[in-house]
């Protein structure tokens, strides 16, 4: 009987019954090998033949099993996303664009955990000993007791890892590992998957931290296969544009705290350093309101961030209008415009819209909805929002208002900003806010006949 074989791509890790020239699924060329199935590899008589020596059952309240203590990184917003600090023996993926500045955060946590008293260990794969020294002489990190390897043999980094037990291990990056046992060339998917288990593996049975630094696809996601993501134990996304000089660490994935929680840094010529207020920076100066502009109240993890959106709106010279969004997702822009047209009767047909979050914030919450309708109204019309106030709700697609969470979160962090009006939907709850007005809405229609004179 022929044993079954896998053709899978090296590129994206989709699995095909049969080889080809080009991958269906990204489109990439010659990138399809063939892998053995471990169901009909050489070990899988001996595994179903030998029983191996069961497992050690405990219970859920177990009192000898005490939570491990985090240690604290002395970065504030690091450990922030980190969900307090980092646990002992997890794994923790940091992804991000090229020159984003991934390996100097890297470098500053590592001599941050080095300067606290934990052993760390910076494995580079990317640059030799001397250029990792240069940027650390750059940043003033040059006397932080960090140990500093250059390899890229995931062998001979795990026998140095293993004789001298640090606390702390990064690895940078993981698209560089080489794996001898894996015949196929660093940075494939079968590289970065075995790479990527047996660092994890290797965290939790010797109680060390391993931090992987990982490379992003041109889709935004973290190159080499989805399976990655869920090995260890958090991924974190470096966000920012490039032309800007903020950066937004977010986490995507914590097993040891919030989802969605962000780390706000401003990239200096001395390196990272952290923003303690971000509303303040993402929204600039509010003295003269402009239209188009409006201010939405957010949530990010369990920090309240108020931003700026921006919207233009204006005659198209083409038959197809155009749509051009930044920081938020398209398609809900696109429903926006809908609700607008069918349920208040304003048309955004033959008008180009653009749309962008100032300071490259990248907002996901459906409660920008209201501020984003508001803005292009705002814009349509050519009349600014009223001064100091700010906007959050989710439009349903009859047009009425939904709340959302953290009401008061939410307003308590605009009015400590010098906000004196919130826009929201009519069931959303705010209690004891002195010196903030709430002005409630049912419904899209009523906010754009008070304000817009329309509708």
């Amino acid at each position: 009987m022929a044993k079954p074989m896998t053709f899978v791509c090296q590129s994206c890790g989709a699995a095909h019954s049969k080889w080809s020239g080009r991958c269906d699924a990204c489109g990439a060329w010659n990138s399809i090998v063939e892998e053995v199935p471990l169901s009909s590899g050489p070990g899988a008589k001996a595994i179903g033949a030998k029983r191996g020596r069961g497992m050690t059952l405990t219970d859920l309240d177990a009192a000898d099993d005490v939570p491990p203590p985090r240690a604290a990184s002395g970065i504030a917003e690091l450990d922030r996303v980190l969900g307090g600090g980092l646990v002992p023996a997890s794994a923790i993926l940091v992804g991000g664009d090229p020159g984003i500045g991934k390996s100097t955060l890297m470098l500053q946590a590592a001599a941050s955990f080095a300067r606290s008293g934990l052993g760390c260990i910076y494995v580079s794969g990317e640059e030799a000993r001397a250029q990792v020294r240069m940027r650390a002489t750059r940043l003033g990190l040059g006397d932080a007791p960090v140990k500093l390897a250059a390899e890229t043999n995931l062998r001979e980094i795990l026998t140095t890892l293993e004789a001298e037990k640090p606390d702390v291990a990064i690895i940078d990056s993981i698209q560089t590992m080489w794996v001898d046992s894996v015949d196929s060339a660093p940075g494939s998917v079968a590289q970065v998957r075995a790479a990527a288990h047996e660092l994890t593996t290797f965290a939790k049975r010797h109680g060390i931290s391993v931090v992987l630094v990982g490379h992003v696809t041109k889709e935004g996601q973290i190159a080499g296969p989805r399976v990655v993501e869920h090995m260890v134990d958090t991924v974190l996304y470096f966000e920012g544009e490039r032309g800007l000089q903020f950066r937004i660490l977010r986490a995507v994935k914590n097993r040891f705290g919030p989802a969605d929680e962000i780390g706000v840094f401003e990239m200096t010529g001395e390196g990272l350093s952290e923003v303690a207020n971000p509303s303040a920076l993402f929204l600039g100066e509010r003295d003269n309101p402009q239209p188009g502009a409006a201010v939405f109240a957010g949530i990010e993890g369990s920090r309240p961030v108020l931003c700026e959106f921006q919207a233009l709106v204006a005659p198209t010279p083409t038959s197809q209008p155009r749509r051009s969004v930044v920081g938020w997702d398209g398609a809900r822009l696109a429903m926006i415009l809908a609700v607008l047209e069918a349920r208040c009767a304003i048309p955004f047909s033959g008008l180009d819209v653009y749309l962008n979050v100032a300071g490259g914030l990248r907002v996901r919450e459906p409660a920008a909805d209201l501020a984003v309708a508001a803005a292009l109204l705002s814009a349509r019309e050519d009349v600014a929002l009223p001064e100091r106030s700010v906007i959050f709700g989710e439009i349903s697609l009859s047009g009425a208002l939904r709340p959302v969470g953290q009401t008061e979160n939410r307003l308590k962090e605009a009015a400590k900003l010098g906000f004196s009006t919130a826009i929201a939907p009519a069931q959303a709850k705010a209690t004891g806010m002195e010196g903030m007005g709430v002005r409630h809405y049912p419904d899209l229609a009523g906010l754009v006949g008070d304000i817009f004179g329309a509708g």
